[in-house]
């Protein structure tokens, strides 16, 4: 671990002011400045030498604001980005109106890393790539940009097929975001310019030709809270995760869906896709492929076509085509036969 500078704060305003200038100060690094809050993966990627923030600024005493609150009624769902991925995984009214939120947070973790994360640290983590996370590759285009990507003739069984470029593969790991951005979640970001509200969909940045650049945040700049709306879908929703164990392992193949059905047909559909994607994925085409059908296996397994119509897969990860439809017909028919 390389040495840096420690700040803890105690507000919103001050971690943006202490981010703020502590990116103006190193403008040259693009890591400049990193906020801690559980610390699991920070802290990881900071002993790996991966990561090597000049400035880390601890915003845990922002638990203790708004930053630290879940707020459920009728118009919807606010979750502050502090609150604990358990504390949000075991509340009630996510539990019985959003099920699929509390499901993505309970299969994301052990119970003592969800004691510790943060729900937005969650959405923020990095891939598990190994080329990444080990230095000894030099060829890797999220740490070295230009560099080359290690994982296009190197070991890709858990490598993304959706959303790739010829600069970068790697897959995003988390569960969470993948309930967010089928829930079509806003989020509320404080920096240096004030606050502003985006779409959650807008968050994550797809690798292209800059896979160095993972998200549309600015310096400074630090999420606020998530909202979710209510609507008909949120109740008829669940999480499926496939994984080579059962016990905390990251996913090959996940589906996030959501409902809304009346009389056994499909008014609209919200789909996410996770652990075949760089990042989270919204599969609109599936959900185009269901509106106005009932849910039986000719109609599920066309949208499960529609959804991975424009996959690419590498030497070793075109199981994950086959498996990502399966995992979507799986979910859509477990989520038709709900009692809500």
């Amino acid at each position: 671990m390389q040495p840096f500078n420690y700040e803890r704060v105690s507000t919103g305003a001050a971690a943006v002011q202490a981010a703020a200038a502590a990116a103006r100060a190193n403008a040259a690094s693009q890591n400049a400045v990193h906020f801690l809050a559980g610390g699991t993966t920070l802290l990881d990627l900071m002993k790996l030498d991966v990561t090597r923030p000049q400035t880390v600024v601890d915003i845990n005493a922002l638990e203790q604001t708004l930053l630290g609150r879940i707020e459920a009624n009728g118009k919807g769902l606010r979750m502050g980005a502090m609150v604990r991925m358990s504390n949000a995984a075991e509340h009630p009214a996510i539990r019985r109106d959003y099920p699929m939120i509390a499901q993505s947070l309970t299969l994301a973790a052990s119970q003592q890393i969800r004691n510790m994360a943060s729900l937005g640290g969650n959405v923020l983590q990095r891939t598990r790539c190994p080329y990444f996370r080990d230095v000894s590759y030099s060829n890797c285009n999220k740490r070295n940009a230009g560099s080359g990507c290690a994982a296009m003739d190197g070991i890709n069984r858990r490598h993304a097929v959706l959303g790739v470029s010829d600069q970068c593969i790697a897959t995003y790991p988390g569960d969470f975001a993948q309930a967010l951005i089928a829930l079509d979640a806003s989020m509320e970001i404080m920096g240096p310019r004030g606050n502003r509200t985006i779409p959650f969909a807008t968050l994550h940045r797809k690798p292209g030709n800059t896979p160095e650049i993972e998200t549309s945040l600015q310096p400074g700049e630090v999420i606020a809270s998530f909202s979710v709306a209510a609507a008909p879908w949120t109740r008829r929703s669940l999480y499926l995760k496939i994984r080579d164990r059962e016990s905390y392992e990251f996913a090959l193949a996940s589906a996030a869906v959501a409902l809304d059905l009346q009389d056994g047909t499909v008014q609209q559909a919200r789909i996410g896709l996770g652990g075949m994607a760089t990042v989270p994925w919204r599969a609109k085409e599936a959900e185009t492929a269901l509106n106005g059908k009932t849910i039986d296996a000719q109609s599920t397994q066309a949208a499960a076509e529609a959804a991975f119509a424009d996959s690419h897969a590498q030497a070793h990860n075109a199981f994950k085509i086959e498996l990502g439809k399966r995992t979507l017909v799986r979910a859509l028919t477990a989520a038709a036969a709900m009692e809500v």
